[in-house]
């Protein structure tokens, strides 16, 4: 109960975390050189979306096995 309330924290606190600026210096420069911020601030936007995959199939992952472990656990007790 208590490991849910953390996955649960941490969601939150990834949902409220402030807007992270997720460009590489190429892709900035190129983008700011432009002159359209629009566009720049979409390309930010799919980069930061894009890094989010990989933090939520790591926690389901990581879920899925710690609840391997509990079911084994609980069976050899």
């Amino acid at each position: 109960m208590r490991i849910n309330r953390l996955f649960l924290l941490l969601f939150l606190l990834l949902l409220a975390s402030p807007t992270a600026i997720g460009q590489c210096a190429m892709c900035r420069a190129s983008l700011e050189s432009s002159g359209n911020v629009v566009k720049a601030e979409a390309v930010n936007d799919g980069i930061v979306y894009l890094m989010v995959f990989p933090y939520i199939l790591v926690a389901v992952v990581g879920y899925v096995v710690y609840s391997m472990f509990r079911q084994k656990k609980v069976k050899t007790t």
